[in-house]
């Protein structure tokens, strides 16, 4: 039985895992069978180490061994906070105003990769089956190539993939069309992502159907394919039945007895679209006064130094609540509960997975409802949510009031619908989907040697 290799920029213990977290996605394969290998960054920065130089640990967790590898300096700052987030992060997320593309940046983001594959080449086995993670190792299956690895190579992407218009400003994109080319399998989050993904590479690289989902330049062939990440249900309803979910929800329900909470739950980056999320529920509080003094905003969000202000405060009303740290996953889905409407509204996401997170712990029988933005890759899946185009400030407004306003009994057919398919499209599902292709393509290619040794 083939092992399983996941390559990821930071490494998760399978025996600790996150609800709707990779730890999740791949725990399961990685401890079983012939057992898992996690390769990845340490976290690690080393201030005397030398660029393209790391050390390399090793640890077991249960059945899986986890390897990680420190960065020096100068390749921490070139390709995590330099070309991965400060070029590809906002090309992709279609902000090419804010990318950076400087030279040294993506010396040190294809040094870093070229280190990776020469750490991790030697602790390969022959049948091992890779699956590679995100836009900070699109290079890794070229240079594991190069040092001869023949391996299969799957390779996801977890943020979206803008037109080929977008693309092909990014400077040297042919580098970025070569690399790719290099997996076996590439997965994407949504349809539109795996369209433009499609024409990309038959308009830049004049790439060759070749029929299912597969298509041939540079001497190689690739499958490429949509896969929507979800995630694992049954364990984010076990962490709503803890102590501290149980307390959130309790503690809410009397503090906010008078008040219809809605609520939003974000890491702070430009693409969540948080000034126009807060524009949106201003316009509401102006033009359906009646939600004055009876709806609270509560915004969570990890720590930054950018700041938020609040609008039309009383003292016995606070309109937004703005939470500036990360809360406890445990005392989300007491929030979640009692909340009548989320706000889920990027201006451009990959998935989103706080949307499903939303309607998977609602009670059935008296569900918030989800205002979802059309730019957020669940919207592909989550139809029956309240679509908004977040640069719309006045009808964002007027979704969210129908939200409020909403009938108990389409509230009901709506949660009913979407939990249905959040359900049957779990982080399992997702993850079997994947690791089925990705063995099916290894089958396809020995037909076609054999097929062109019998030729």
């Amino acid at each position: 039985m083939s092992r399983l290799v996941v390559v990821s920029n930071r490494v998760g213990d399978p025996r600790k895992p996150a609800a709707g977290g990779l730890a999740v996605a791949v725990g399961e394969s990685l401890a079983s069978g012939a057992g898992g290998l996690w390769f990845g960054w340490s976290g690690q920065i080393s201030e005397e180490a030398a660029p393209g130089e790391g050390e390399l640990h090793m640890q077991h967790a249960g059945r899986s061994t986890l390897a990680t590898v420190d960065l020096s300096r100068p390749d921490h700052d070139s390709y995590y906070l330099g070309y991965s987030n400060q070029a590809l992060w906002p090309a992709f997320h279609y902000r090419l105003d804010l990318a950076d593309f400087e030279r040294s940046q993506f010396e040190g983001y294809k040094r870093v990769n070229r280190m990776f594959a020469a750490k991790l080449s030697a602790l390969l086995r022959p049948d091992d089956v890779i699956w590679v993670h995100d836009y900070h190792l699109i290079p890794l299956a070229a240079e594991l190539r190069m040092l001869g690895c023949t391996q299969r190579i799957g390779f996801f992407l977890h943020i979206p993939l803008p037109p080929p218009t977008i693309l092909a400003a990014i400077p040297g994109h042919e580098g970025l069309m070569r690399w790719f080319f290099a997996y076996d399998l590439v997965g994407l989050q949504t349809q539109l992502d795996l369209e433009h993904f499609v024409r990309f590479i038959r308009d830049e690289a004049r790439a060759r159907p070749m029929g299912g989902d597969r298509y041939q330049a540079y001497e190689r062939t690739l499958c490429a394919r949509s896969f929507p990440i979800g995630i694992d249900v049954e364990e984010f309803q076990h962490l709503a039945r803890s102590r501290e979910a149980i307390e959130t929800y309790t503690t809410l329900k009397e503090e906010y007895a008078k008040r219809r909470l809605l609520v939003g739950v974000d890491r702070l980056d430009y693409s969540k679209g948080l000034p126009h999320r807060f524009r949106a529920f201003r316009e509401l509080l102006a033009n359906y006064p009646e939600n004055r003094m009876s709806a609270t905003l509560i915004q969570i969000a990890s720590p930054t130094r950018e700041s938020v202000h609040a609008y039309y405060g009383e003292l016995d009303w606070m309109p937004v609540r703005y939470i500036h740290r990360t809360w406890s996953r445990r005392r989300l889905e007491g929030l979640y509960r009692n909340a009548k409407v989320a706000l889920v509204t990027p201006l451009r996401d990959g998935m989103n997975l706080v949307a499903k997170e939303f309607i998977a712990v609602q009670d059935a029988e008296d569900p918030g409802v989800l205002v979802l933005s059309r730019f957020a890759g669940a919207a592909e899946q989550l139809r029956e949510a309240l679509l908004v185009n977040p640069y719309d400030t006045e009808t964002t407004a007027q979704l969210i009031q129908r939200a409020l306003r909403m009938p108990l009994e389409e509230r009901r057919e709506r949660h009913a619908a979407l939990y249905e398919r959040v359900r049957r499209d779990d982080v399992h599902a997702w993850r079997r989907a994947f690791l089925a292709a990705l063995s099916s393509e290894q089958a396809a290619d020995a037909e076609q040697e054999v097929a062109e040794g019998h030729a």
